[in-house]
Formats: C-alpha cells, structure tokens, sequence
C-alpha cells in the first residue's frame, strides 16, 4: 500500500526505507545488466491456462446474444471472463466493461448516523467520528437477515466493514493543512478519519444497495478508540504507558491498510505502516537500551543526538493533553517504569486488530500474537475440523517477511457459529506458534518458528529473553533465523477450494541485479531486476512491476510448502525474456499488484493495483483471473551476460484466463474486494483518487486532478474523495462472467 503517501514536509516514510539489514543469504545468481521497458520487443505467448471451475447453467450472461431453440429452452452456460477486456485509460471515472455498472456509495465524510449534516466536502465538515473515515482501503461482507441476525447467506442486507489506511490532508481542510504546531481541531479530524468503519447496507425497492444511516450497527473505530491488548504478549513492560499502566489497553488502531475476515464472523483488520505517526526526539537514543533503540531502527524510528525522527502528521504538536501527547514516543517523564509518559505507546501498535461488526458496542482487541509487523492482509486457510487454524501475513516493506500463525487449539466447526466471537478469538488467536517463511530455490520452503526454543533467535546479539518480546521485536527475530527477504509481501488469500496460497509481491526498488552497497539481490523467489522508463525519462529500477507468488501447505501445522510465480507484472511491450515472464497483452498487462482476493461463487482471482509505474498510461485497475495450479508451469531461467536466476513459475496467462476487468479514477488505487454470497454484487474501494491536488489549486475546481466522485454523480463539491464501488451486472448475472 501507500504508493502515493502526502505528508507533512519533508516526512520520509519508515515503511518506504529499507530497513532490513540483515544478511540474509538469497538463492539465486546475481543478474548483470537491466533493460529498459519500451525499447525492446514483447515476448510471446504461453500456453492456455485450465479452467478449474466447470460450467454453471445460469440466466442469460457473459455476452451471448442468441436464441436458444425450443422447445424447451436450455439454459445458456455461464462463462468465467466472458466479458470484453476494458482498456487501459486516463480518465477520471470508473470503467467497467460493457453490461456491467459502476455506481458510488459510502465515501469519505458521508455520515453513519441519524442527525449528522450531509458532507459539504469543501474542507469545513467536522465530527469524523460520526461519518465514513478517508482512503478507504481493504473491505469485507458481513450479511444481515431480515431480523437482523447474522446470515452469511444473505445478499440482500449486510454489514460493510472498511479500513481506512491513512487520509488525503490537502482536502479534509479548507485551505489545507495547518504547519506544525498543528491546530487541534485538524488533529482531531485527521485522527478520527483513520481506523475502520462498520456500515449497514440494504437493497431497496429497486434493488440497489443503499446505506442505512440511522443504523445501530453502524460505528467508527478510530485512531481515539480504546483499545485491549491481548495474546501473550498483553501486560508486557514496554506496554505500559500513563493511560495503561498495567500494559493491557492503548487507544487508535492506525494506518489500517488490508483486512481478513475470520471463519466465525469477526473482521480481522490490520495496522501497517503506523510506525511513521509517532515523533522521537532528538537524544532519545541516550535514554534508551541498546535493545530497544535497535528495535526503533529496526521499525524506522531511529534518531541521532541532533535530528529527531519527524512524524507524518505532527500530531504531537497539537496540544498538551493525552490525546496529542501520546504521539511523542520520548521518554520525557521521570518513572523508571514509563507509567508517567508515552514512551511505550510505540510499541502498542502495528498489531493484527479482531473487530466484531455485529455488535457496536463490543471490545476490540489487539491480537499480540500474530507479531508485530507493517501488516497488509490477513487470509485464513481453509479451516480443517481437529486441526489448527493457520493464518498467513505479510509484512508490506521492501525485503520484508512472509509470516503465519498456527493456533493451538485444534478447529471445531460449531465456532463457527458462535454468538460470543469475541471469545472464540480468544481461543484460536491468543495462543500458538508464530513462523516466518523461508523461500529456497528448489521451489519448496520451510516455515521457521519463531520461539526462544530456536538457538538462532536465543543466540541473537538483540538479546532476547522472553517469547513476549518475538512478538514485539518480530522483525528482528525472523531477521535472526534468516527469512526470505521479499518484494514487499502485502495481500494474501486462499483459493476456496485447492487451498493454495497466493500473495502479491507489489514492487521493490531496492532489488539489483549486482551488489550495490545493501541492495538486495535477486534470487529464486524475486527473480528479477531491472530498469524501467517512465514517460520517457524517469528511470525506475529494481522489480519495477511485482509479481504474485502462490504457494501450498499440505496442512495447517506443516513446516514445509512448496511454491511458484503465479504471474510477473510487466508492460505488453516489455522483454518477454527477462521482464513480461507471464506474457501479458494490452488486454491484461499490469503493474504493482497490491490487493487480492478471490470470490467464492465463481472461484476468480481478482487482483488490484497500487502503481507508480504504468500510471503514464492508465490509471489504477482491477484484474480477473482464472487461476490454475500451482506447479502447473514450469522452471524457467533468466540469464544476463554470464550469470543467471532460477525460478519456478506458472503458466502463461492468456485472453481466457486473466482480463482486466475495472479501471480506476485519476491518481487513485483499486483497492479491497469483497461480493455477496450469490456472486452478483461486488464491493470494491477506490482510495486517494485526486491525491496529485495541491493547496495552491483548492480554490478552482478545474486544477483538481481528479473531481471524482462527484464527476459520477455522488456527494456535493468537487474535490475528490475516496468511496466505495458497487459494481452489478446488467442481466443480473454473476460478476465476471
């Protein structure tokens, strides 16, 4: 997440630096020279990828315009992708293909409650806390029965529960936002815009989904909100601070990026790159262990005695009270403990977050055990009675980790159904073994528990002395085991019947194809590097476009898996030798996979972008494919001059199994994906469109990079806004057919 990230001035994002200097050991041949992207010609085409799924008889759909003979008529066969390839664009509006429709609900300041005034989106709207938050970001379905209950069968009423990763200041204040010291009135509105919102949506007498303003399910969990810390590692000294003493609560769930939906009904949202929203002074190193200050460099706060480590917002600066104070991660009080300062708060968040969307009013929970982390997604695998749950993550930096979690209660199907949620988390969340993915070049990998029990992390020159403390310094211990250094691991899911793993690996800059200073190198897994021009003069180098990797445990508990390259993102017109590995027309090429989901009624794979890259030549996009399986490819080798790289990768795609299906609003990314249980609606989150906007142009509309969605007929003013899309068939078919 987070390609493009407005800041306050020269704010650097710790989560956009490499901060893993670990010597990690890679697996493949270093590569010796980089190609640029439109100067060479496109590789051909692989072989058809099979189809997985067999036809389903549905309602006319999917572009056939015949006439069955009668008698009787037959039902025509619903065919996955059957829709037109949309085209690459610029413009500023959502577009779908043909048959298809794109409308607008539930953007940013739209209100969640009765009484709250309409959204004059001109930089006076207040009470956020009441309202949807901004850059909407992972999404999940949650259905209603007609009474209210929970029904995971309903497609008529349900529950919409989105993240909201970070905001857009430019356009939240009327002229801007203030510089440091901040105004608390600012604060509190950038604050309260973070965090997840929980909204009710029906379809009415036409059958569209609208909101339910006056809701009681409705709620706002934000960067204020009170929050438990739970799992083992609730209670630890570096969780103390003046609000919680006895280190078990903290307040703010931030930079909320992806989510996951848990087998008994609760949302498992996720706080990625939070680290940059807290200030460390200038001279806090001399008052700070060794331990935790490599802690701090490690997760991107490190200072020197003479610079300070800025935070993003400068929330600090906005007053004296707690709910600024807490932003300044300094030791400035004198207990020897931290009770009378923040200098703990820190290391309260970048936790898994477990929300109940039934119940407004229930506790949330920082689920400690599943590490601390720049976390992206959360996907479960397909959950086997007596056996653990296993829960698979990504750690979304440049040469960050891949990481699962094995409960230590064994699956039973009656949870799933359980009317306290909340403590079923408990039971699978709070205790078992955390791991940290090792990728070898042979295409298998091995799941590498992180426990003192393993002498590497117990023989570590951090210095660890509880399990507590692996799951607060998380990135150091799977630094200490020597993990895979990725391109940036963010959105994993699972396929709903194989149980095959895939996860985006977006981009990384950092990638080289020879040693240069603490670049990383290419190996099996992150098998290229190269260079890339934008516009015709901007040189972008390393994996410039990501890829997808997928990968297969045989069980839940199991330490060993095996894996490939699902699809390398690349440019049409790229070298299919080196860069367009997967083959990719004008009709599917892509760029920066970012979030991923599949949908259970039709078993597609939908894949979103977050790009810097192709943006020259389109905006954002939404993707749909028909997966294969993994080791359905085969080992390929990309040579350079006298060195090479093996790696393993999938078939080729092909016009029938992968389609760009969706293209974004100018300057935005496509982002979360969730549909109803019938397969007909689909939700998706467009985040940041406009973001280009600057301060200067707020007073004439027509300088605003982008005017959506109000270009589309959604909400007052003109500047942008992030929002949800709900995207429905004309012949009321199934999405993606």
């Amino acid at each position: 997440m987070n390609a493009h990230l407005p800041t306050t001035t020269g704010f650097v994002d710790p989560d956009d630096q490499d901060t893993n200097t670990s010597p990690n050991t890679h697996f493949g041949e270093v590569l010796a020279q980089g190609l640029s992207r439109r100067g060479v010609l496109r590789g051909g085409l692989g072989g058809a990828m099979a189809a997985l799924f067999a036809p389903i008889g549905l309602t006319a759909c999917g572009g056939s315009d015949s006439t069955p003979a009668s008698p009787p008529p037959a039902a025509p066969v619903e065919k996955l992708l059957g829709f037109t390839a949309v085209a690459k664009t610029l413009a500023d509006t959502n577009t779908v293909p043909s048959g298809y429709k794109a409308r607008v609900i539930l953007a940013c300041g739209d209100p969640l409650a009765a009484g709250v005034p309409a959204y004059k989106n001109d930089g006076t709207d207040t009470n956020y806390a009441q309202r949807m938050g901004d850059c909407h970001d992972g999404i999940q379905y949650f259905g209603l029965s007609a009474t209210g209950q929970r029904d995971d069968n309903s497609s008529s009423r349900a529950l919409l529960a989105s993240n909201h990763e970070y905001i857009t200041p430019v356009v939240l204040h009327a002229n801007g936002p203030s510089p440091n010291p901040r105004p608390a009135s600012q604060a509190d509105i950038e604050i309260d815009c973070h965090g997840v919102s929980v909204a009710e949506v029906a379809k009415d007498a036409a059958g569209l989904f609208q909101v339910v303003v006056n809701s009681p399910f409705n709620r706002r969990i934000t960067g204020s909100t009170e929050i438990e810390l739970s799992g083992p590692a609730r209670g630890n000294a570096l969780f103390v601070t003046r609000f919680s003493p006895n280190g078990t609560r903290t307040r703010g769930t931030l930079n909320n990026c992806g989510n996951g939906k848990t087998p008994w009904g609760t949302l498992l949202t996720t706080e990625e790159n939070w680290s940059g929203y807290y200030f460390r002074a200038a001279g806090d190193q001399a008052r700070r262990s060794t331990k935790l200050n490599a802690s701090f460099a490690r997760y991107g706060r490190n200072v020197t005695a003479t610079t300070a480590a800025n935070s993003r917002y400068g929330w600090e600066t906005a007053g004296t009270g707690d709910a600024y104070a807490r932003f300044n991660t300094s030791v400035v009080g004198s207990s020897a403990d931290g009770s009378d300062d923040f200098r703990h708060e820190w290391f309260t968040q970048g936790y898994m977050v477990e929300i109940d969307p039934y119940s407004a009013s229930s506790t949330v929970k920082k689920r400690t055990g599943l590490g601390r982390l720049a976390h992206e997604n959360s996907a479960f695998g397909l959950p086997q009675a007596g056996k653990p749950l296993a829960v698979y993550m990504g750690c979304d930096s440049q040469n960050e980790y891949v990481y699962k979690w094995v409960s230590a209660a064994n699956w039973t199907a009656a949870d799933a159904q359980a009317a306290n949620r909340m403590a079923i988390g408990d039971k699978y969340l709070d205790s078992g073994k955390l791991y940290v993915a090792r990728f070898n070049a042979d295409g298998t990998g091995d799941w590498i528990e992180l426990s003192l029990s393993n002498a590497a992390i117990a023989g570590a020159s951090f210095g660890f002395t509880e399990q507590a403390e692996i799951y607060i310094h998380t990135r150091i211990a799977a630094d200490a085991v020597g993990a895979t250094k990725m391109d940036r691991p963010e959105w994993v899911d699972v396929h709903p019947t194989t149980g095959e793993l895939y996860i985006t690996m977006t981009n990384n800059s950092s990638r080289r194809v020879a040693p240069t200073g603490t670049q990383t190198l290419v190996d099996a897994a992150n098998p290229r590097a190269y260079v890339d021009v934008r516009s015709g003069t901007v040189t972008q180098s390393g994996n410039v476009n990501g890829h997808i990797v997928r990968f297969k445990d045989t069980s839940p508990e199991t330490t060993r898996f095996t894996w490939d390259v699902y699809l390398f993102g690349a440019e049409a017109g790229s070298d299919g030798a080196l860069v367009n590995l997967s083959g990719l027309t004008a009709d599917n090429d892509f760029s920066s996979p970012d979030g991923l989901a599949f949908t259970p009624s039709t078993g597609l794979c939908w894949i979103q972008t977050d790009d810097g890259a192709f943006t020259d030549v389109t905006n954002c996009m939404l993707l749909a494919s028909i997966p294969g399986t993994l080791g359905d490819g085969a080992a390929k080798t990309l040579s350079y001059g006298t060195t090479s790289v093996t790696t393993r990768m999938g078939k080729k795609a092909t016009s029938d199994t992968l389609k760009r299906f969706y293209v974004g609003p100018y300057d935005c990314e496509v982002t979360g994906l969730c549909e109803t249980p019938d397969g007909k609606t689909v939700f998706i989150n467009i985040q940041h469109p406009g973001d280009g906007t600057a301060v200067a142009d707020l007073a004439d509309p027509t300088k605003y990079t982008s005017q959506w969605p109000s270009n589309v007929g959604h909400g007052a003013g003109k500047r942008p806004r992030s929002a949800t899309v709900v995207i429905t068939k004309d012949d009321g078919g199934r999405i993606g057919t």
